[in-house]
């Protein structure tokens, strides 16, 4: 990077560290931050935009080109939240737009986060950002409205994601008072039991404050289904994805 492209980047940098409000866009098939790979750099990164004009105005392009998308306004007390969150989908860029200007930041660069290995209770922190990740892409592409047959890159992510799920541990959920487990209704008839990836994805399940959070490893899933579920569904609150899971044998 040469010199007037660090200037300019820290300027950014600094207009987004005192900026009162933000934009950013929104995929419609997670209600999650649209996210793109950067076909040169291979970045993993979101948009986002110092007005709403920009904002709508790349949104509108988007769907117009049948990719759903929509913005969200940050105010400045949500920013904090919101780039830490970024890191557990694993996104490590934010391509900032104004006008015809576009700029790519380092997430690391502009947030800085120095990863426990344990929460502040001492209780072992748990993130899984590359399933997060790939579910995240998987998602915006299959729910698109129209679904290129047959696209290689569908198959990849299903067995990344496959991969990365039989290796992690997840966050479970269960009633504060008694033992009671939630369980989620997919079309009316599919019932799957909540997963979660992260603790801020447990905190958006759990806003009446009624469940309690334990640590389960991908191998102990099975053993931990309830009877009526078809399998677990990941991310209730984002990317809601179902994933099917084979029963402990009795």
């Amino acid at each position: 990077m040469n010199n007037n492209e660090n200037t300019g980047n820290q300027e950014i940098i600094q207009r987004l560290k005192t900026a009162e409000s933000l934009w950013a866009l929104v995929s419609g098939c997670t209600k999650e931050p649209y996210v793109v790979c950067d076909p040169e750099t291979f970045d993993d990164e979101i948009m986002m935009f110092f007005s709403a004009q920009d904002a709508e105005g790349k949104a509108k392009q988007l769907n117009e080109a049948g990719i759903p998308v929509g913005i969200v306004k940050l105010e400045k007390r949500q920013m904090l939240l919101f780039y830490t969150s970024l890191y557990t989908m694993g996104i490590n860029a934010l391509l900032v737009s104004e006008g015809d200007t576009q700029t790519r930041i380092q997430l690391a660069d502009f947030v800085r986060r120095n990863k426990p290995e344990q929460d502040p209770e001492g209780k072992l922190l748990v993130e899984n950002p590359s399933l997060h990740l790939t579910a995240l892409y998987y998602m915006q592409e299959t729910r698109k409205p129209s679904v290129q047959e047959g696209n290689p890159q569908i198959k990849e992510w299903q067995d990344e994601i496959s991969n990365y799920f039989s290796k992690g541990s997840f966050i479970a959920a269960v009633q504060k008072e008694g033992n009671g487990i939630p369980v989620v209704k997919l079309n009316d008839k599919e019932v799957y039991q909540a997963i979660f990836t992260d603790i801020m994805e447990f905190q958006k399940f759990n806003k009446e404050n009624q469940l309690r959070p334990i640590v389960v490893t991908a191998d102990r899933i099975p053993q931990i289904l309830v009877a009526e579920a078809t399998g677990v569904l990941l991310n209730p609150m984002g990317v809601r994805m179902p994933l099917q899971v084979k029963r402990a044998k009795q």
